[in-house]
């Protein structure tokens, strides 16, 4: 096989030597400061080492949607508040990083929520965003949500929200939150109190753990 086979790494991440494995983040075109909260990945890397014996590498690494090189890693993380524009060879690799076993994590750090739909359809015109309910095993699989999705910076102030795209076997694919911003409570950059950083951490973990034992 040319790459790694996705869908085993993510089951080996217990027990892999630290390096092996790490977290991509996507550089995409369109504007969009695909690069921000720098500290993001690597302060999610530790927790989760921590709290779930991972042996992940703590330095994230960085992968265009259209490389060969991003089938090298079992998840990748996309964020950003501005305009995201994807190649037709974006595209196409990106659809196939997904139906091979990858995973695409997105989170709306605000304003990026219009572009990155329309860029979601384009890669599966075939299917729909679904909103994942609040009893989603998601939010209840390591550590338990009964409101679903928690809510982690203001924003428009309106109702948080995850979606997913599903792989005709009912898989996860690809995810992508909406009105929450997870990823923020992961950076030291907000100055967010202790309990919103313990509450996107440990949304963290659970997504790590769905992964890993679905």
């Amino acid at each position: 096989m040319k790459r790694l086979a996705l869908l085993i790494l993510f089951h080996c991440l217990f027990v892999l030597a630290p390096g092996n494995v790490r977290i991509a983040r996507l550089h995409y075109d369109g504007g969009g400061d695909w690069y921000n909260d720098a500290d993001t990945i690597p302060n999610l890397v530790i927790y989760l080492n921590s709290n779930l014996k991972t042996n992940l590498d703590e330095e994230q690494a960085i992968v265009k949607p259209s490389d060969s090189e991003i089938f090298d890693y079992p998840f990748v993380f996309m964020t950003g508040h501005g305009n995201v524009s994807f190649s037709d060879k974006d595209v196409a690799n990106l659809r196939s990083y997904l139906l091979r076993g990858g995973f695409l994590y997105i989170d709306d750090d605000y304003g990026l929520d219009k572009s990155i739909r329309r860029e979601i359809s384009r890669i599966f015109p075939e299917k729909q965003l679904l909103e994942l309910p609040s009893d989603h095993d998601l939010f209840r699989c390591f550590h338990y949500f009964p409101n679903g999705i928690p809510k982690i910076h203001k924003h428009d102030d309106k109702r948080p929200q995850a979606f997913a795209i599903f792989s005709e076997e009912g898989r996860i694919m690809l995810l992508y939150t909406y009105e929450t911003n997870i990823s923020d409570g992961w950076s030291n950059m907000h100055n967010d109190p202790q309990q919103i950083r313990d509450l996107a951490l440990k949304m963290g973990t659970n997504l790590f753990y769905y992964l890993m034992t679905r």
